[in-house]
């Protein structure tokens, strides 16, 4: 075997990965950013990214907020967070104004990695929302005022937070919409990609509209990447050719290691840290790192979605 065979080029990529990421620390952003992970599509990898990047994020030294807001549970499952019926949840933040430091489990894997655990009881919140007051607004204000009282009580600043979300555009999206200034976006490197994708940029064009002007979508993470097939390759290059400054350089590729890592209640950075998947993980997480270094104004102009293939006018 020689290096130009694929095996051999994607072990030395990983060699070069580990020696560039293992034990690096990530600067910290200039100011707390949070994030929403959606996609109408399922199994396209938003809950998996979720989990991922918030641990790649707090294993390089960072403090990382995740709210599960997907009746499933599965970043909850994946960060290995106690979310049984019963246990204080997003569902008690949303409907019952439960404070959120009440809520919030820190990582026992992962020192600075927190989550806000959803349940089963979530799947109903849908429908008691509809009836509260200010229903879009109930997790952004949650979350405003859990900041604020860590500020308060002189704990360490939250770097990042990130809002995972059911694939659906119901008010539990919408509540995440709100509560975030940037929108992250898995693609699957798949066949019927970028189907919906039009609809989802206009959804989120609304909640600028009406409910959050500074929600702009910063970063497309392309998942489940095969480079040895020419599909994969083209799904890429057309997401790039529409979204050059928000789609991230790293790829995540399809991995058995990050599909095993949920059902051992874990993230693949603490189930293999040196397999394929999580070295990627941790190089997006270090790009997502380095635009934090940028005032999020500036950025947000730059990166407010402005079309996508197919598309009409986006008003």
């Amino acid at each position: 075997m020689d290096d130009t065979t694929p095996l051999a080029a994607q072990l030395a990529q990983d060699a070069r990965r580990r020696i560039e990421l293992t034990g690096q620390k990530f600067p910290p952003p200039l100011q707390t950013r949070v994030f929403t992970v959606a996609n109408q599509k399922g199994g396209v990898g938003k809950t998996t990214s979720s989990v991922n990047l918030a641990a790649a994020l707090a294993q390089a030294g960072l403090r990382v907020l995740v709210i599960d807001n997907d009746p499933q549970g599965n970043a909850s499952t994946a960060l290995g967070i106690e979310h049984h019926s019963g246990t204080p949840s997003t569902y008690d933040v949303l409907i019952n104004d439960t404070p959120l430091e009440e809520v919030v489990q820190e990582s026992e894997a992962i020192p600075g990695l927190f989550c806000a655990p959803a349940t089963i009881d979530l799947s109903g919140a849908e429908i008691e929302l509809v009836s509260l007051v200010a229903r879009e607004n109930r997790l952004r204000n949650a979350l405003a005022s859990y900041l604020r009282g860590r500020s308060r009580r002189g704990e360490p600043r939250i770097d990042y937070v990130f809002v995972d979300c059911p694939p659906s555009l119901g008010l539990l999206t919408v509540n995440a919409f709100v509560t975030a200034r940037e929108v992250i976006i898995p693609i699957q490197c798949e066949y019927y990609a970028l189907e919906g994708l039009s609809q989802l940029l206009n959804n989120i064009n609304l909640i600028r509209a009406h409910l959050n002007p500074a929600l702009h979508v910063s970063t497309i993470l392309l998942t489940m990447y095969d480079g040895r097939t020419n599909l994969a390759q083209q799904v890429a290059e057309e997401v790039r050719e529409h979204f050059p400054e928000q789609t991230l350089r790293t790829a995540i590729p399809r991995s058995v290691r990050i599909s095993e890592a949920p059902s051992y209640g874990q993230t693949v950075l603490t189930y293999d840290g040196g397999s394929t998947g999580a070295l990627a993980y941790l190089e997006a997480a270090r790009e997502i790192a380095q635009r934090g270094l940028q005032p999020l104004d500036a950025y947000a102009h730059a990166a407010a979605p402005t079309g996508a293939p197919d598309e009409g006018d986006q008003g």
